[in-house]
């Protein structure tokens, strides 16, 4: 028995992969990646973490 090679079921190495800018796989951040995920507030208290650095950081 033969299979005519034109009625055959396209494989997966011919099937046509959109690759441009916009195509998105995985988003940049997840949402328990952020300040809320994590239970934290929103606020930034970095210019306090600077002044409490220890003195041996200067």
């Amino acid at each position: 028995m033969s299979i005519d090679p034109g009625t055959q079921a396209r494989g997966d190495d011919d099937r046509a992969v959109d690759l441009s800018e916009d195509f998105v796989v995985l988003p940049e951040q997840t949402s328990d990646d952020t300040d809320r995920g994590w239970g934290e507030l929103s606020g930034r208290n970095d210019d306090w973490l600077l002044a409490e650095r220890p003195p041996h950081w200067d």
